[in-house]
């Protein structure tokens, strides 16, 4: 449940516009809603500020649909992320008002205002074009968490001056993303340059000694710029929410 709409809850039942029983009835699912295959966590944004996220890797269509069809019934705003190309048009037959965000390979339900609750700027950078995908669902995650988002794309380590060419946006940044393949040395040169903090997502492009990512991880891991975090090979959203936790107005 959305603590905006739990207040209002209590309010109206503070001032005689609701029954307890009434508000019994609203709040009888708040921790969770059990649909068989799923318990569907209505508490969690209580709880983290951030509501349920459905991963739709490894779920048919139809569960996708179920899960976000129970989230956008609280009032929330829903994110699919990972939902395969084939399960597409089903979801969003069963889910009339959500969007298909089709670079970040996610399927949005937005019927909330987004609140503003970043200090800053959240600036997510793309080593390459075909690192976009991860990029995309890293900044899509951090702009529905309630962050201002910026983007800087195609300044991989190959091409230097493209990123030098950018200093002005990496400063005016609060937090950094930085989403890279192949060896995965952006991230230690942007934070090399700055003293913004960095979150550095290694992506399973390149051939084949990068091993699936495994290469990019470990020079991450290794980094030699102080304060580097790390999130897994191609996890978008969780550097996403990570930048918009350290974001996040006190």
């Amino acid at each position: 449940m959305d603590p905006a709409k739990l207040k209002a809850l209590l309010e109206r039942v503070q001032a005689g516009d609701a029954s307890v029983d009434e508000a019994l009835r609203d709040l009888a699912d708040l921790p969770f809603r059990d649909l068989g295959f799923a318990r569907v966590d209505h508490h969690r944004h209580l709880r983290t500020g951030f509501p349920e996220v459905v991963l739709g890797l490894g779920k048919s269509a139809e569960q996708i649909a179920a899960i976000m069809s129970e989230l956008q019934r609280t009032g929330a705003n829903v994110l699919a992320t990972r939902v395969p190309d084939a399960h597409v048009a089903t979801v969003l037959r069963a889910v009339p008002a959500a969007r298909h965000e089709a670079v970040a390979r996610a399927i949005v339900v937005e019927q909330q205002p987004i609140a503003d609750v970043g200090r800053g700027t959240i600036l997510v950078i793309s080593a390459g074009t075909s690192d976009l995908p991860v990029a995309e669902e890293a900044a899509l995650t951090a702009r529905l968490a309630g962050n201002r988002v910026e983007r800087l794309v195609d300044v991989g380590v190959a091409g230097i001056h493209r990123l030098l060419g950018s200093r002005a946006a990496i400063e005016a940044a609060s937090v950094i993303v930085v989403v890279a393949g192949m060896e995965g040395a952006l991230p230690s040169v942007v934070a090399g340059l700055t003293s913004r903090p960095v979150v550095a997502v290694p992506t399973s492009i390149g051939y084949g000694a990068s091993f699936g990512g495994i290469a990019a991880l470990l020079g991450m891991l290794n980094s030699c710029a102080a304060g580097v975090t790390v999130v897994n090979i191609d996890n978008g959203f969780g550097a996403g929410y990570a930048a918009a936790v350290i974001n996040r107005k006190p």
